[in-house]
Order: structure tokens, then C-alpha cells, then sequence
């Protein structure tokens, strides 16, 4: 009878000394504390949190893997660096460095898994040099430097189709592809020209509208850019900027000489602003590289101006 309510005795004891004992490490736990074996002491520890698209890739921890798939966080980390590896089956695998931090969560959730095999489609038909897709309309325009041939078709290359053939006059493989604001003419260039395609509120070549060549021998056609009107080309070459009618008696009015080529254009239509990078040399001989804009609104009456050259020329 001693002996057992000695044991029991023993037994109360020992379990309150255990609790004692355990109590540091439970509250440390509740507190977001984590013994660290290297210090010996209770640090904060930190979390990881992890979403990938598609969902339920597998989770390796410095190469220890975990039971629950993405989306999903790993709690009572210490602070540091841990090497994080995603896994899902037929796709790439996603890998990273992390560092934890104490009392703060670690974000890892815009993880875009790519698949092994790539979802490509060939949209076009026939042999292709070049193409310019269309935004507004979500057309891609396709064309063919062999026979000069340009093709249409939707963004998924539904409805492929010839659309046109480029005058024989037209030599080279376009830069690229304008279209009017009133969408009703398209602008191709090349290095030294440009060709007025005539179309219809549909995007089909109005063939009783012959295209419209632009030459410009010996200079490099950079960019060219529609005015507002959706009647002048804002053209930019290698040595100037200038506005020129659509017309077959078109004539050109020189707005601006570069003293270098410009690399940076761009073109706001909405106010028909031009924004160019050229330089100019300095007082001091100096090199000065400059952002300049050009207004080529009617309130500078650019476009007035060209209209009298026209007339005055006609005279």
C-alpha cells in the first residue's frame, strides 16, 4: 500500500516537473519562438507562404519534402536562407533562395510553372516574312516577300486569307505596318518607302483605289507615324522629320533636320505630339543627348502650312 502511493507520489511529481519543464517550450511555441540549436537560445521564427498557377506542386524545403501541396505556408521557421524547390508533373520545375525573416511572413505566390511542352500554334498558311498584328480590329496582317503578297487573318489565324498584293515597285521586306485613325488606309514601309494601301471600313483593299508608292532614294526610313486627320504621314527618316500629304501629288514639308539618327520615337496620336531623342552641341563642344516634342496639332497650323506650299507649288 506504501509502495503504490509512493509511486503515485513519484509519478505527480514528476509529471508536474515535466510541465514545468515543458511550459518555456510551449509558450515559446504560442508565441511564434523556436529553440535554435546553433545559438541555444528562442528565436522568432518566420513563415512561408506559397501559391503557384497551376496549383498542387509539390514542396521541397531544403530538400525536404513536405506532406501539403501549393497553395500553402510553412510556419515556425527560423530566420535565414532556405532553398525552395516546386515541383508538378509536366511542368518545369521553379527554384529559389528565400530568406526568412522573424515575425514576418515571405511571399512567394506569383510562381507561374511552365509546361515542358509549350502551347505553340502556327497561325499561318502560307510561306511568311513579316507580320503586324492588328489591336484594334484583332487582325494579323501577314506578309510574303516573295510575291509581294499580304495576308489577313484573326489573332488565333482563323480565316486566313490574301488580302492584297503590294505594287512590284514596292522592293524589300516592311518595317512596319500603319493604319489610319478613320482606319480606312494602311501605311507599309521599308527602308527607303512607303505604300498607301486604300481599305474599306471592314479592313478589305479598295481596288479601285490604286496604292500609293512614297520614294525616298538615299535616305533610311526610320518610322512613320499617321496624323490624326488620317490624311498626312508624319515621316521619320535618318536626317529629318517631315509631314507629307496621301496623295499622288503629294507634297513634303521638312519640319525638323536630326543630326543623328533617332533610336527613341514616340508618336501621340491623340494630340499629335511626336517625342524624339537627338543631340546638339554645347557651348563648351560638349555632346548634349536632349528629349524633344514636337506639336504637329492644328494650333500650330503645320498642316495649314503644307496646304499653302501645295496650292503656291500648283501656281
Amino acid at each position: 500500500m506504501f509502495s503504490e502511493q509512493r509511486v503515485r507520489a513519484i509519478l505527480y511529481y514528476l509529471s508536474v516537473l515535466a510541465f514545468f519543464l515543458g511550459l518555456p517550450l510551449i509558450l515559446s511555441s504560442a508565441l511564434g519562438y523556436k529553440f535554435n540549436p546553433r545559438t541555444f537560445k528562442f528565436t522568432q521564427t518566420g513563415l512561408i507562404s506559397i501559391k503557384t498557377q497551376p496549383p498542387g506542386a509539390t514542396i521541397y524545403l531544403d530538400s525536404r519534402l513536405f506532406n501539403d501541396k501549393s497553395p500553402a505556408s510553412i510556419s515556425e521557421l527560423l530566420p535565414g536562407y532556405y532553398n525552395l524547390r516546386l515541383e508538378l508533373d509536366g511542368y518545369s520545375p521553379w527554384e529559389m533562395q528565400v530568406d526568412v525573416q522573424a515575425r514576418k511572413v515571405t511571399r512567394v505566390e506569383k510562381v507561374i510553372l511552365f509546361s515542358k511542352r509549350p502551347n505553340i500554334k502556327q497561325l499561318n498558311e502560307n510561306n511568311i516574312s513579316s507580320f503586324y498584328v492588328d489591336q484594334d480590329r484583332k487582325l494579323i496582317y501577314y506578309f510574303n516577300r516573295q510575291d509581294n503578297i499580304i495576308y489577313e487573318s484573326d489573332l488565333e489565324g482563323e480565316r486566313f486569307r490574301q488580302l492584297t498584293s503590294l505594287p512590284e515597285r514596292f522592293k524589300g521586306l516592311p518595317k512596319g505596318f500603319r493604319f489610319s485613325a478613320d482606319k480606312e488606309k494602311a501605311a507599309i514601309f521599308n527602308n527607303n518607302q512607303i505604300c498607301v494601301l486604300y481599305l474599306s471600313p471592314k479592313g478589305s483593299l479598295l481596288y479601285k483605289e490604286a496604292p500609293l508608292i512614297l520614294d525616298y532614294p538615299g535616305e533610311k526610313v526610320i518610322q512613320v507615324f499617321w496624323h490624326s486627320d488620317s490624311y498626312h504621314l508624319i515621316v521619320v527618316t535618318a536626317r529629318n522629320i517631315s509631314v507629307i500629304e496621301t496623295n499622288v501629288n503629294s507634297n513634303e514639308l521638312i519640319l525638323v533636320n536630326l543630326n543623328k539618327a533617332p533610336s527613341d520615337l514616340f508618336y501621340d496620336q491623340d494630340k499629335d505630339n511626336l517625342y524624339f531623342l537627338d543631340y546638339q552641341m554645347g557651348a563648351d563642344g560638349a555632346v548634349y543627348e536632349n528629349v524633344y516634342k514636337l506639336d504637329l496639332s492644328s494650333k500650330v497650323s503645320i498642316i495649314s502650312n503644307l496646304v499653302k506650299t501645295r496650292h503656291n507649288d500648283r501656281e
